[in-house]
């Protein structure tokens, strides 16, 4: 889970390019049916582009007009009746055209909060203690230059699924308390669910989910993946593959280590690594063939890096180049994301996390356009 603190961040700020122009607005805001509402989701990604320092409510406000600027972007993000799932999916495929990208990563987020009033914050469990704040599974389009978040799922504890704080949260009926395994396979279906998209590989890399369970529900849905999984994690060798193996259910550790042979040295283009390549079973009925990988690289600890993957032994080197993926989300999440408010919504509303972070995904969008010098690209790209 990757962390941040709850004051926001600096990191990414600066003069932006204005890129967000009508054309742009008119794909990603298509959905919002009111012209208002299109005017003050522009006004609010500026806000989110131009403010200094977090990004609240108020300090969005001073970028709109009038007396009432706060009360108008306050209903607007917490109460105005418009649906954020459609922006999503406008937004992944513009992302897609903009970007190119190889992959769908899912990975988890953790927002500190300094009080337990912030819709879906409880104690999570991290490496080092304790913290209060809420956790969220993303969905990213990424390439090996850049990636951008377009979908969000924010997990939820039983409390925050009944009265009072149901209510007080706008939280709706159809949100049930769930693990982060149930939000991983949310982002897989949501992701399943844009239209006019191509068919991409999902890399899931959540340290809390179990990544077994994860790596079963990917094989159902046909899609090529690669899931990291812990090293404790329970495999068996496919004997099909190699049968003078037993059958014993080992931990993917032990097997990564004790198949020696079968490493070899491969390039998947970021520089020669060793790897391993183990046709696998994840299932007691040996009906889920996968192949996982262990990647020892050059001057890195000893424990391998390890993931279960439907590509098979022949494919090792593009089946390691989705592995580094996930490292491409946690820069831009710290260089971009960060920078334009993602962690900021200190609202107790359901509703209002989900708009606010949906708006800061376009203006990561729009920010890493700038940045990285594709401005006439992102705005110049017709519609499919």
């Amino acid at each position: 889970m990757r962390d941040g603190l709850d004051d926001g961040a600096a990191a990414g700020e600066g003069p932006i390019p204005d890129v967000l122009d009508a054309e742009l607005c008119r794909r990603l805001f298509g959905s919002l049916h009111r012209s208002g509402q299109r005017v003050k989701a522009e006004q609010y990604v500026r806000g989110l582009l131009s403010v200094r320092g977090r990004k609240t409510l108020r300090s969005i406000a001073a970028q709109f007009d009038g007396a009432s600027a706060q009360q108008n972007v306050h209903h607007f993000i917490a109460s105005s009746p418009w649906e954020w799932v459609p922006v999503r999916h406008a937004l992944a495929r513009q992302a897609q055209r903009a970007l190119a990208p190889q992959a769908w990563v899912i990975d988890s987020l953790l927002i500190p909060k300094a009080g337990p009033h912030s819709v879906g914050a409880d104690p999570q469990p991290t490496p080092l203690g304790t913290v209060n704040g809420q956790q969220a599974v993303g969905t990213w389009l990424t390439s090996e230059r850049a990636a951008v978040p377009v979908d969000w799922q924010l997990r939820l504890s039983a409390r925050w699924t009944v009265e009072p704080l149901r209510h007080r949260a706008s939280v709706p009926p159809d949100a049930v308390p769930g693990t982060v395994e149930e939000c991983v396979r949310q982002a897989v279906v949501g992701l399943m669910g844009v239209g006019e998209m191509p068919r991409l590989p999902v890399v899931v890399d959540v340290a809390e989910a179990d990544g077994i369970s994860i790596a079963r529900f990917l094989a159902s849905t046909g899609l090529p993946f690669a899931v990291r999984v812990d090293a404790a994690a329970p495999v068996r060798i496919d004997r099909s593959l190699l049968p003078k193996y037993g059958d014993l259910l080992h931990t993917a550790g032990e097997l990564s280590e004790s198949l020696p042979h079968l490493r070899q040295q491969v390039n998947p283009g970021d520089g020669r690594t060793t790897a391993a390549a183990i046709p696998v079973s994840a299932s007691p009925s040996g009906r889920e063939a996968m192949t996982l990988l262990g990647e020892c690289p050059p001057g890195r600890p000893a424990e391998p890096r390890l993931w279960l993957t439907n590509f098979t032994a022949d494919r090792l080197a593009p089946a390691l180049r989705l592995t580094r993926l996930p490292g491409v989300v946690e820069r831009d999440c710290a260089e971009i994301s960060d920078g334009v408010g993602l962690r900021d919504f200190a609202g107790r509303s359901f509703p209002g996390w989900h708009r606010h972070i949906t708006l800061a995904c376009v203006a990561h969008l729009v920010s890493a356009a700038a940045r990285r010098g594709d401005v006439t690209h992102i705005n110049r790209t017709t519609v499919r």
